[in-house]
């Protein structure tokens, strides 16, 4: 996002963090992500929505009327910011409602103590997927339908998986609107590191790292960006000596 969508978005990230109290606040994830693959569908919806031409209050008003009562009242408020705001385009806008709506299932999931086990899925998921060429190929076909895709992401999760990380690659699967799979899956890793100000490091090493290691490495790569890292460890035997690490 450049421009007026940045700022909008910082500014929705930041109400929407101040609305966590908010009774209503634990369907906000499942709405927002059900709004925003209904955008991601209806061209001339989103576009109306996402149009500075016409007042904030004529876009609030369609809002109302299409989800007021199918969505909590909190939902409302922030989809009642968001298209109230401005927006360079209006794929930003759906990108914004989508990352609010992740950014909501992580906040839920830090307070109920899922939140590492679901970055741990998500980055094992997007492994997976990123490893299965014929996996790519299916959640890209266009004739395969929605419920298809999300089918195979399911069995490749399994059932043992976090609530959150199942709901998030289910809704990813179905939701690509041209990413590739393991990028937005990586897309969804990273913003559950954000949750707590972190920033995720992919390190790759022939052999693997002895915890002292991997705690050592957190603490440098840390002082050095100046926020907390997570590190994913992949041992891959094409790493010649040392190691590589991608931040971010």
């Amino acid at each position: 996002m450049l421009g007026s969508s940045r700022h909008s978005f910082a500014a929705l990230r930041t109400s929407l963090d101040a609305r966590s109290g908010e009774a209503g606040f634990g369907t906000v994830a499942s709405d927002l992500l059900a709004v925003a693959g209904l955008l991601g569908h209806e061209k001339s919806l989103r576009q109306a929505l996402a149009d500075s031409g016409q007042p904030g209050g004529t876009r609030g008003a369609i809002v109302r009327d299409l989800f007021g009562g199918k969505v909590s009242d909190t939902s409302l408020a922030v989809l009642d910011e968001g298209v109230s705001a401005r927006w360079s385009n209006d794929v930003d806008m759906v990108d914004a409602v989508e990352q609010l709506g992740a950014q909501a299932a992580f906040t839920v999931a830090e307070a109920d103590g899922s939140l590492d086990r679901v970055e741990e899925e998500l980055f094992r998921v997007g492994r997976a997927v990123d490893g299965s060429a014929e996996l790519q190929m299916a959640l890209t076909d266009p004739s395969l339908a929605a419920e298809h895709k999300t089918a195979l992401v399911r069995d490749l999760i399994g059932a043992s998986a976090a609530p959150t990380t199942t709901a998030l690659v289910s809704y990813a699967a179905a939701n690509l609107r041209g990413r590739q799979p393991a990028v937005a899956i990586e897309s969804l890793a990273t913003l559950a590191a954000d949750q707590r100000q972190r920033l995720l490091a992919e390190v790759r090493s022939a052999v693997e790292l002895t915890p002292e290691q991997v705690g050592r490495l957190a603490a440098a790569l840390s002082t050095l960006q100046g926020r907390d890292v997570r590190l994913n460890v992949i041992v891959d035997p094409e790493v010649v000596g040392g190691i590589v690490v991608r931040v971010g």
